[in-house]
């Protein structure tokens, strides 16, 4: 089922939200201070291209909260209004409800991206 998710993800809006990570990656990769940020975007559109079948796990410390809080200044709110905004829209019908719930959980991505890692789920 998560390769057929999959599938009809990148097929029906997660072309654009990951091309809009990777925007928003090469728009911080062009100062050097912002590489890594731009390389946990570039990380993060694989995630927003084919999100069936992982999860995000959230940790990290001091320096992960202070990337967040710059992170949402300069990029991170408009991604996760987008992501939200795409949330409701799938979740308008019964079809779209797993669509719309993926869309979600990029948004909270959006919101906190740094600490997070991506594992595949097993089962």
């Amino acid at each position: 089922m998560s390769c057929l998710g999959n599938i009809l993800w990148f097929l029906f809006g997660g072309l654009i939200q990951g091309l809009s990570w990777c925007l928003v990656g090469l728009l911080w990769c062009i100062t050097i201070v912002g590489i890594p940020v731009g390389l946990q975007c570039f990380k993060l559109a694989g995630l927003s291209f084919f999100p069936f079948g992982k999860e995000v796990v959230y940790g990290g410390g001091a320096g992960s909260f202070l990337l967040n809080l710059l992170w949402l200044l300069f990029g991170g709110i408009a991604l996760a209004l987008v992501s939200a905004l795409n949330g409701i829209i799938f979740c308008i019908t019964i079809v779209g409800i797993p669509f719309g719930l993926q869309c979600f959980k990029l948004a909270k991505l959006a919101l906190m991206p740094f600490g997070t890692n991506v594992a595949s789920k097993i089962g």
